[in-house]
């Protein structure tokens, strides 16, 4: 169905209106996606010494493993704080603190894992069984902890020795390696803990390349290169500073005038630009997360809690939401706020996921229908929907295209903006009507559901309880064999479309812009830039 002409003259205008905020970009169909570099072939030598100062588009939310939600945190945690295991360029996990991949009992509930030896954390303290447990255990129970829901399964951590783990599970779980991939594998000091206690995300000691050295909130975060890490021979650089910059041209003009000479989530209206400089170049990651609106449904009284009743029409409504959808083009959104160079979809799982639903039709822009559905629900028009945003200009773009489609079907969206932390924060609390939020992504298929659509999962946000979601997702993360997997997250996924708590929008690409003098950046697929073998060339 083509675009009504009355959304593309709103659209059109669009670019004038977000001047003031700081956007930009033609609201005409772009030119194709500009070629875009690999950073993982870029094995250039580079020169021991130097600051990098590197431009995120927030600030994060405490640096702490156990309660860290943001994707910022991950990209100055995959600098500073290891993990037992890691993934490759081919989003293949791969041992990092562990000697070795997990060996598994027959029956999946007992799983043994190796350490690397020789290890110390940033603070001098060796790593080891001892250490690892005392991480895992508070990962799982503390009571502030985000990983709960990652590590359930695991009922008991076993010291076996002082190099090995033991893992007792109350049921075969197959996401496991790939949970402690991520902040569930990450292992803090234990001088630290004992230290800090729930205060240790304000300093901060893990094992890594680079340690902990300040932070000023809102402005940046340093950290200096680690003598006591293991493999302290690969690390170039003395020092890496991120400095937080929420505007989008702010960052890239940051960085063409060499403020900075690295900035990470370019704005796909700022990329070509960016490219465009002789001085620049611009390399691809991220793709296994995705967007969207998340819709309060049963958020009552947090995220964490017993579903409720939630007082708004959309909230109470599966065919105000199901109409909400069909006032959205998924397509013209990705051409007029991102200039095409993300993937539209309506699917938590990425579109070369081997656990996505092969029949899966994404719905087309229907205002027809769409309207229909509002006037045979007898709520009076126009429908108010508070729609919470963070306050960059592209999420505010993104908003107000959203707002102009849905008005189209007879509601009235109200945009409201806040600090991205902040907005979180509301998330979790059920503080909201609907609200624009993402997640980065992970490798195995469950890390995409079970904190963001399972009941009182961490990420929960709109609040969806059904046992047609939390059923195939728990029977899938038991099960080994990918096609019966696939099929379990087929039936989840089609239920969680139904029940639309979460509008799907799109798999976003992540694009990360750097100097042509900085060599040696791993970029990955889960859009978390390291630094480990970074520098400036000769």
């Amino acid at each position: 169905m083509r675009p009504s002409p009355r959304l593309v003259a709103a659209l059109a205008v669009l670019p004038v209106a977000l001047a003031a905020c700081g956007g930009g970009g033609s609201t005409g169909t772009p030119a194709a996606p500009p070629s875009i570099a690999d950073a993982t072939t870029d094995n250039r030598p580079v020169k021991a010494g130097g600051t990098l100062n590197i431009a995120l588009n927030a600030d994060p939310d405490a640096l702490d493993p156990s309660s860290a939600t943001t994707l910022v945190g991950r990209e100055v945690f995959a600098n500073m704080c290891e993990k037992l295991y890691d993934i490759d360029a081919a989003s293949a996990l791969v041992p990092q603190l562990a000697a070795a991949l997990p060996e598994v009992s027959d029956d999946g509930k007992e799983v043994t894992i190796k350490l690397r030896e020789g290890v110390k954390f940033n603070d001098g303290t060796p790593l080891d069984a001892e250490a690892v447990k005392k991480s895992l255990d508070r990962h799982r129970t503390w009571k502030k902890s985000a990983r709960q829901a990652d590590l359930a399964p695991v009922d008991k951590v076993t010291v076996v020795d002082p190099a090995t783990i033991k893992l007792t599970l109350s049921q075969a779980f197959t996401p496991l390696t790939a949970q402690l991939a991520d902040r569930a594998g990450m292992i803090m000091s234990p001088k630290a803990l004992d230290e800090a206690g729930d205060n240790f995300g304000a300093s901060p000691v893990c094992v890594g390349p680079f340690k902990f050295a300040s932070r000023t909130s809102g402005s940046q975060i340093v950290l200096e290169k680690a003598p006591d890490y293991y493999d302290a021979a690969k690390v170039k650089l003395d020092k890496l500073v991120y400095k937080i910059i929420i505007d989008p041209n702010v960052r890239a003009a940051n960085l063409k005038s060499g403020d900075v000479q690295v900035a990470d989530q370019l704005a796909t209206t700022t990329v070509k630009g960016v490219q465009a400089d002789p001085n620049l170049k611009v390399v691809a990651g991220g793709g296994l997360g995705y967007y969207g609106v998340t819709i309060n449904v049963g958020n009552a009284n947090g995220a964490t809690e017993k579903a409720g009743e939630v007082d708004t029409a959309l909230g109470r409504s599966p065919q105000l939401r199901e109409a909400f959808e069909l006032s959205l083009d998924r397509e013209l959104i990705n051409k007029t706020v991102y200039n095409g160079l993300y993937e539209a979809d309506c699917s938590p799982l990425p579109l070369d996921s081997p656990y996505r639903a092969q029949d899966l039709q994404c719905s087309k822009r229907d205002l027809a229908k769409a309207k229909q559905l509002v006037q045979a629900s007898g709520v009076p028009t126009p429908i108010p929907v508070s729609l919470n945003t963070p306050n960059d200009a592209t999420n505010i773009r993104l908003a107000q295209v959203i707002q102009q489609m849905a008005k189209e079907a007879g509601f009235n969206v109200s945009v409201k903006t806040g600090e991205f932390v902040s907005n979180l924060e509301q998330g979790k609390a059920g503080d909201f009507d609907a609200m624009l939020v993402g997640w980065s992504g992970r490798v195995d298929p469950d890390g995409n559901l079970t904190g963001m659509v399972t009941s009182r999962g961490a990420n929960n946000y709109s609040g969806m309880s059904d046992p047609g979601i939390d059923d195939p997702v728990k029977q899938a993360a038991a099960e080994s064999d990918t096609a019966k997997r696939a099929e379990l997250y087929s039936s989840a996924t089609k239920k969680i479309a139904e029940l639309r708590g979460i509008v799907y929008l799109y798999h976003n690409k992540y694009y990360l812009g750097m100097h042509k003098n900085v060599a040696g950046v791993q970029y990955f697929k889960d859009g978390l830039p390291r630094f480990v073998t970074a520098g400036f060339t000769a």
